[in-house]
Protein backbone atom coordinates (compact mmCIF):
# COMPACT_ATOMS: atom_id res chain seq x y z
CA UNK A 1 0.00 0.00 0.00
CA UNK A 2 1.56 3.10 -0.48
CA UNK A 3 0.51 6.79 0.96
CA UNK A 4 -1.71 7.63 -1.37
CA UNK A 5 -3.81 4.90 -0.60
CA UNK A 6 -3.29 5.04 2.64
CA UNK A 7 -4.34 8.24 2.89
CA UNK A 8 -7.62 7.20 1.21
CA UNK A 9 -8.21 4.15 3.25
CA UNK A 10 -8.11 6.63 6.42
CA UNK A 11 -10.95 9.19 5.06
CA UNK A 12 -12.98 6.20 4.40
CA UNK A 13 -12.87 4.33 7.43
CA UNK A 14 -9.75 3.39 10.14
CA UNK A 15 -7.23 0.74 10.26
CA UNK A 16 -7.36 -2.09 12.16
CA UNK A 17 -6.95 -6.13 11.84
CA UNK A 18 -5.23 -8.18 8.69
CA UNK A 19 -5.22 -12.30 8.25
CA UNK A 20 -1.69 -14.50 7.90
CA UNK A 21 -0.17 -17.22 8.70
CA UNK A 22 2.33 -19.87 11.03
CA UNK A 23 2.55 -20.10 14.48
CA UNK A 24 2.09 -23.66 16.07
CA UNK A 25 2.10 -24.51 19.83
CA UNK A 26 0.94 -27.15 22.26
CA UNK A 27 -2.24 -27.17 24.45
CA UNK A 28 -5.73 -27.37 23.81
CA UNK A 29 -7.94 -25.12 22.49
CA UNK A 30 -11.36 -23.81 22.37
CA UNK A 31 -12.69 -21.57 20.25
CA UNK A 32 -12.99 -18.77 21.35
CA UNK A 33 -16.31 -16.96 22.88
CA UNK A 34 -17.79 -20.76 22.80
CA UNK A 35 -17.19 -21.38 26.75
CA UNK A 36 -17.50 -19.19 29.58
CA UNK A 37 -15.54 -20.16 33.10
CA UNK A 38 -17.90 -21.32 35.46
CA UNK A 39 -18.05 -19.35 38.88
CA UNK A 40 -15.10 -19.15 40.90
CA UNK A 41 -12.49 -20.44 38.36
CA UNK A 42 -10.38 -18.83 35.90
CA UNK A 43 -11.09 -17.79 32.46
CA UNK A 44 -10.09 -20.35 29.73
CA UNK A 45 -6.67 -19.46 28.00
CA UNK A 46 -5.28 -20.97 24.70
CA UNK A 47 -0.86 -20.57 24.15
CA UNK A 48 0.78 -18.08 22.17
CA UNK A 49 1.15 -19.83 19.03
CA UNK A 50 -2.65 -20.68 19.08
CA UNK A 51 -3.73 -17.16 19.77
CA UNK A 52 -1.83 -16.18 16.88
CA UNK A 53 -3.37 -18.47 14.17
CA UNK A 54 -6.64 -17.41 15.62
CA UNK A 55 -5.87 -13.98 14.93
CA UNK A 56 -4.29 -14.62 11.49
CA UNK A 57 -1.08 -13.26 12.17
CA UNK A 58 2.62 -14.68 12.09
CA UNK A 59 4.05 -15.24 15.92
CA UNK A 60 6.48 -11.95 15.02
CA UNK A 61 3.72 -10.17 13.85
CA UNK A 62 1.68 -11.33 17.34
CA UNK A 63 4.50 -10.78 19.49
CA UNK A 64 5.15 -7.26 18.45
CA UNK A 65 1.49 -6.55 18.93
CA UNK A 66 1.61 -7.63 22.81
CA UNK A 67 4.59 -5.47 22.86
CA UNK A 68 2.51 -2.62 21.45
CA UNK A 69 -0.19 -3.49 24.06
CA UNK A 70 -2.75 -4.06 21.07
CA UNK A 71 -3.31 -7.73 22.91
CA UNK A 72 -3.65 -8.40 26.70
CA UNK A 73 -1.54 -11.45 27.73
CA UNK A 74 -1.71 -12.96 30.81
CA UNK A 75 1.37 -15.56 32.14
CA UNK A 76 0.95 -19.11 32.36
CA UNK A 77 0.28 -21.70 35.69
CA UNK A 78 3.29 -21.31 37.74
CA UNK A 79 5.00 -18.08 36.10
CA UNK A 80 5.15 -20.27 32.63
CA UNK A 81 4.42 -18.87 29.40
CA UNK A 82 2.28 -16.14 28.36
CA UNK A 83 -1.43 -17.21 27.61
CA UNK A 84 -4.03 -15.48 25.99
CA UNK A 85 -8.01 -15.45 27.42
CA UNK A 86 -10.47 -17.03 25.11
CA UNK A 87 -12.37 -13.46 25.71
CA UNK A 88 -9.32 -11.09 24.53
CA UNK A 89 -9.36 -13.59 21.18
CA UNK A 90 -13.28 -12.54 20.70
CA UNK A 91 -12.80 -9.45 21.26
CA UNK A 92 -10.28 -8.78 18.75
CA UNK A 93 -12.25 -10.80 16.19
CA UNK A 94 -15.15 -8.97 16.70
CA UNK A 95 -14.16 -5.95 15.53
CA UNK A 96 -15.08 -4.54 12.27
CA UNK A 97 -12.08 -4.53 10.46
CA UNK A 98 -11.06 -7.65 11.24
CA UNK A 99 -9.20 -10.03 9.74
CA UNK A 100 -7.08 -7.09 8.24
CA UNK A 101 -6.51 -3.88 10.53
CA UNK A 102 -4.93 -5.93 13.87
CA UNK A 103 -1.90 -7.20 10.97
CA UNK A 104 -1.93 -4.16 8.99
CA UNK A 105 -0.99 -2.40 12.31
CA UNK A 106 1.81 -4.44 13.22
CA UNK A 107 3.18 -4.43 9.38
CA UNK A 108 6.78 -3.48 9.57
CA UNK A 109 8.92 -2.26 6.79
CA UNK A 110 12.76 -1.65 5.95
CA UNK A 111 14.22 1.01 4.47
CA UNK A 112 13.54 0.41 1.14
CA UNK A 113 9.52 -0.62 1.16
CA UNK A 114 9.43 2.11 3.91
CA UNK A 115 11.00 4.83 1.04
CA UNK A 116 8.51 3.15 -1.51
CA UNK A 117 5.01 3.50 0.80
CA UNK A 118 6.79 7.08 1.50
CA UNK A 119 7.22 7.85 -2.62
CA UNK A 120 10.85 8.93 -1.73
CA UNK A 121 13.88 7.32 -2.20
CA UNK A 122 15.85 5.01 0.70
CA UNK A 123 18.48 8.03 0.90
CA UNK A 124 16.17 10.49 1.98
CA UNK A 125 14.12 7.78 3.95
CA UNK A 126 17.53 7.03 5.80
CA UNK A 127 17.76 10.93 6.58
CA UNK A 128 14.47 11.34 8.03
CA UNK A 129 15.06 8.16 10.78
CA UNK A 130 18.68 9.43 11.62
CA UNK A 131 16.92 12.97 12.20
CA UNK A 132 14.06 11.30 14.32
CA UNK A 133 11.24 11.82 11.67
CA UNK A 134 9.98 8.45 12.07
CA UNK A 135 10.82 5.52 14.95
CA UNK A 136 12.07 2.46 14.51
CA UNK A 137 9.76 -0.44 16.41
CA UNK A 138 12.41 -2.94 16.07
CA UNK A 139 15.28 -4.46 14.52
CA UNK A 140 17.10 -7.57 13.15
CA UNK A 141 20.66 -8.89 12.46
CA UNK A 142 21.62 -9.42 8.29
CA UNK A 143 24.06 -12.27 7.70
CA UNK A 144 26.65 -9.23 8.33
CA UNK A 145 25.43 -9.03 11.72
CA UNK A 146 24.77 -5.05 11.07
CA UNK A 147 21.17 -3.60 12.20
CA UNK A 148 18.45 -3.54 10.46
CA UNK A 149 15.89 -1.14 11.66
CA UNK A 150 12.05 -1.61 11.01
CA UNK A 151 9.34 0.72 10.77
CA UNK A 152 5.39 0.36 11.66
CA UNK A 153 4.11 1.01 8.14
CA UNK A 154 1.17 2.45 10.26
CA UNK A 155 3.22 5.04 11.34
CA UNK A 156 4.86 5.90 8.75
CA UNK A 157 1.80 6.64 6.55
CA UNK A 158 0.75 9.15 10.00
CA UNK A 159 4.04 10.77 9.21
CA UNK A 160 3.08 11.07 5.89
CA UNK A 161 -0.26 13.24 6.51
CA UNK A 162 1.08 14.39 9.41
CA UNK A 163 4.73 16.25 7.97
CA UNK A 164 3.93 16.06 3.97
CA UNK A 165 6.59 19.02 3.49
CA UNK A 166 9.48 17.21 4.89
CA UNK A 167 9.08 14.43 1.49
CA UNK A 168 9.85 16.94 -0.92
CA UNK A 169 12.25 19.41 -1.39
CA UNK A 170 15.07 20.86 0.73
CA UNK A 171 15.95 19.49 4.14
CA UNK A 172 15.15 22.34 6.90
CA UNK A 173 18.43 23.51 7.77
CA UNK A 174 18.44 22.59 11.48
CA UNK A 175 18.02 18.73 10.17
CA UNK A 176 20.73 19.12 7.76
CA UNK A 177 23.32 20.55 10.33
CA UNK A 178 22.47 17.80 12.51
CA UNK A 179 23.02 15.03 9.78
CA UNK A 180 26.50 16.80 8.55
CA UNK A 181 27.23 16.44 12.50
CA UNK A 182 26.90 12.84 12.30
CA UNK A 183 23.53 12.86 14.86
CA UNK A 184 21.40 9.51 14.10
CA UNK A 185 18.49 9.55 16.47
CA UNK A 186 17.48 5.87 15.34
CA UNK A 187 18.77 4.09 18.63
CA UNK A 188 17.75 6.90 20.73
CA UNK A 189 13.62 6.96 19.97
CA UNK A 190 13.61 3.14 19.61
CA UNK A 191 14.73 3.29 23.49
CA UNK A 192 12.86 5.71 24.18
CA UNK A 193 9.94 3.63 23.12
CA UNK A 194 10.88 0.51 24.39
CA UNK A 195 11.35 2.04 28.41
CA UNK A 196 7.74 3.85 27.71
CA UNK A 197 5.87 0.65 26.57
CA UNK A 198 8.01 -1.18 30.03
CA UNK A 199 7.01 1.39 31.94
CA UNK A 200 3.52 1.03 31.04
CA UNK A 201 3.36 -2.77 32.28
CA UNK A 202 4.02 -1.92 35.98
CA UNK A 203 2.96 0.32 38.51
CA UNK A 204 5.76 -1.05 41.38
CA UNK A 205 7.88 1.94 41.81
CA UNK A 206 10.94 -0.29 42.09
CA UNK A 207 10.17 -2.49 38.66
CA UNK A 208 9.53 1.23 36.75
CA UNK A 209 12.79 2.84 38.56
CA UNK A 210 14.69 -0.17 36.82
CA UNK A 211 13.59 0.26 33.43
CA UNK A 212 15.22 3.45 33.80
CA UNK A 213 17.92 1.95 35.16
CA UNK A 214 17.99 -0.17 32.29
CA UNK A 215 19.65 2.87 29.76
CA UNK A 216 22.69 3.36 32.09
CA UNK A 217 26.13 1.09 31.52
CA UNK A 218 27.47 0.40 35.24
CA UNK A 219 29.27 3.30 35.46
CA UNK A 220 26.51 6.36 35.70
CA UNK A 221 24.38 3.90 37.83
CA UNK A 222 26.66 3.69 40.46
CA UNK A 223 26.86 7.12 40.51
CA UNK A 224 23.25 7.59 40.94
CA UNK A 225 22.77 4.26 43.00
CA UNK A 226 25.17 4.25 45.39
CA UNK A 227 23.98 1.57 47.66
CA UNK A 228 25.36 -1.97 45.67
CA UNK A 229 22.20 -3.79 46.87
CA UNK A 230 19.85 -1.16 45.79
CA UNK A 231 21.51 -2.21 42.23
CA UNK A 232 21.33 -5.35 43.24
CA UNK A 233 17.38 -5.27 43.23
CA UNK A 234 16.83 -3.19 40.27
CA UNK A 235 18.50 -5.48 38.85
CA UNK A 236 16.29 -7.82 39.81
CA UNK A 237 12.35 -6.85 39.84
CA UNK A 238 13.43 -4.93 36.03
CA UNK A 239 10.72 -6.02 33.95
CA UNK A 240 11.39 -7.49 30.95
CA UNK A 241 9.29 -7.55 27.47
CA UNK A 242 7.10 -10.73 27.63
CA UNK A 243 8.55 -12.80 25.44
CA UNK A 244 11.80 -12.32 26.59
CA UNK A 245 14.75 -11.13 24.79
CA UNK A 246 15.93 -12.13 21.57
CA UNK A 247 16.85 -15.91 21.20
CA UNK A 248 20.41 -15.75 19.06
CA UNK A 249 23.51 -14.79 21.57
CA UNK A 250 24.42 -11.63 18.95
CA UNK A 251 20.59 -10.18 18.69
CA UNK A 252 21.19 -10.17 22.50
CA UNK A 253 24.57 -8.53 23.00
CA UNK A 254 23.50 -6.28 20.42
CA UNK A 255 20.28 -5.34 22.05
CA UNK A 256 22.22 -4.99 25.18
CA UNK A 257 24.60 -2.41 23.55
CA UNK A 258 21.52 -1.00 21.97
CA UNK A 259 19.50 -0.27 25.14
CA UNK A 260 21.92 1.94 26.69
CA UNK A 261 21.91 5.75 26.07
CA UNK A 262 24.98 7.03 24.27
CA UNK A 263 24.37 10.82 23.93
CA UNK A 264 25.38 13.09 26.96
CA UNK A 265 21.65 14.81 27.21
CA UNK A 266 19.85 11.32 26.94
CA UNK A 267 22.30 10.17 30.08
CA UNK A 268 21.74 12.89 31.65
CA UNK A 269 17.57 12.49 31.35
CA UNK A 270 17.67 9.23 32.23
CA UNK A 271 19.54 9.91 35.50
CA UNK A 272 17.21 12.40 36.39
CA UNK A 273 14.05 9.92 35.93
CA UNK A 274 16.24 7.52 37.45
CA UNK A 275 16.52 9.95 40.66
CA UNK A 276 13.24 10.37 40.75
CA UNK A 277 12.27 7.23 40.44
CA UNK A 278 14.15 6.20 43.67
CA UNK A 279 13.12 8.42 45.36
CA UNK A 280 9.28 6.98 45.09
CA UNK A 281 10.68 3.98 45.29
CA UNK A 282 12.32 4.25 48.81
CA UNK A 283 8.99 6.02 49.91
CA UNK A 284 6.90 2.86 48.98
CA UNK A 285 9.72 0.63 50.89
CA UNK A 286 13.71 0.04 51.39
CA UNK A 287 15.17 -2.33 48.74
CA UNK A 288 15.99 -5.32 50.97
CA UNK A 289 19.31 -6.18 52.30
CA UNK A 290 20.85 -8.87 53.68
CA UNK A 291 19.56 -10.35 57.25
CA UNK A 292 16.11 -8.31 56.65
CA UNK A 293 13.27 -10.22 57.50
CA UNK A 294 11.99 -11.61 54.00
CA UNK A 295 8.06 -11.33 54.88
CA UNK A 296 8.64 -7.72 56.26
CA UNK A 297 9.87 -6.35 52.96
CA UNK A 298 7.69 -8.41 49.77
CA UNK A 299 8.00 -7.14 46.85
CA UNK A 300 4.23 -7.19 45.19
CA UNK A 301 3.32 -9.76 42.32
CA UNK A 302 3.68 -7.68 39.44
CA UNK A 303 0.66 -7.29 37.20
CA UNK A 304 0.56 -10.57 34.81
CA UNK A 305 -1.65 -9.07 32.75
CA UNK A 306 -0.41 -6.77 29.55
CA UNK A 307 -3.22 -4.28 29.51
CA UNK A 308 -4.08 -2.78 25.85
CA UNK A 309 -1.97 0.49 25.91
CA UNK A 310 -3.72 3.84 24.63
CA UNK A 311 -2.71 5.59 21.17
CA UNK A 312 1.22 5.80 21.34
CA UNK A 313 2.75 9.00 20.85
CA UNK A 314 4.00 10.26 17.35
CA UNK A 315 7.83 9.43 16.80
CA UNK A 316 10.01 12.79 18.10
CA UNK A 317 10.80 14.80 15.12
CA UNK A 318 13.54 17.64 14.52
CA UNK A 319 11.66 19.62 16.35
CA UNK A 320 11.24 17.79 19.72
CA UNK A 321 11.94 19.92 22.83
CA UNK A 322 15.32 19.39 24.46
CA UNK A 323 15.55 16.59 26.92
CA UNK A 324 17.12 18.46 29.53
CA UNK A 325 16.54 21.74 31.58
CA UNK A 326 18.83 24.76 30.38
CA UNK A 327 22.10 25.13 32.07
CA UNK A 328 21.32 26.21 35.97
CA UNK A 329 17.83 25.46 36.22
CA UNK A 330 16.34 22.67 37.57
CA UNK A 331 12.72 21.40 37.86
CA UNK A 332 11.02 23.35 40.82
CA UNK A 333 10.80 21.01 44.00
CA UNK A 334 13.46 18.60 43.69
CA UNK A 335 15.31 18.98 46.20
CA UNK A 336 16.19 16.98 49.48
CA UNK A 337 15.70 17.73 52.90
CA UNK A 338 18.66 19.45 52.99
CA UNK A 339 18.23 21.38 50.42
CA UNK A 340 20.66 20.06 47.96
CA UNK A 341 20.15 20.18 44.07
CA UNK A 342 18.94 17.71 41.78
CA UNK A 343 21.98 17.69 39.49
CA UNK A 344 24.25 17.46 42.54
CA UNK A 345 22.47 14.53 43.49
CA UNK A 346 22.71 12.61 40.16
CA UNK A 347 27.02 13.06 40.73
CA UNK A 348 26.83 14.90 37.26
CA UNK A 349 30.08 15.42 35.85
CA UNK A 350 31.14 16.64 32.37
CA UNK A 351 33.67 15.18 30.51
CA UNK A 352 35.78 18.22 30.17
CA UNK A 353 35.76 18.23 34.10
CA UNK A 354 37.44 15.09 34.41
Amino acid sequence: MTVKEAIRARTGSAYEVRGGDESRDEGEHTSPGTSAAAPGTAPPTVAAGRAAQELGLRRSEFELAVHLGLIAVTAGPGGGRPRVHEREIARLREDPGFPDGLAERVRTVGTAEGAALLGIVPARFTRLARAGCVSPVTFYLNRYRAVVWLYLADELASFALREPELLAGRTPLGMRTMLEAGGDRRARNWRSQRIDRLLKRTTDPWARAAVEASALDSAHLAEVVEDPYERAYLARVRPEPVFGRPGSVAARETMGELMLADDPDEILWRRINLTLGLDLAREERPAPHPGDDPGARTTPAPDSTSRVAPPQAPPLTETAPPLAPPAGETPSGLREPGGKRLLARLGWRRRSDG
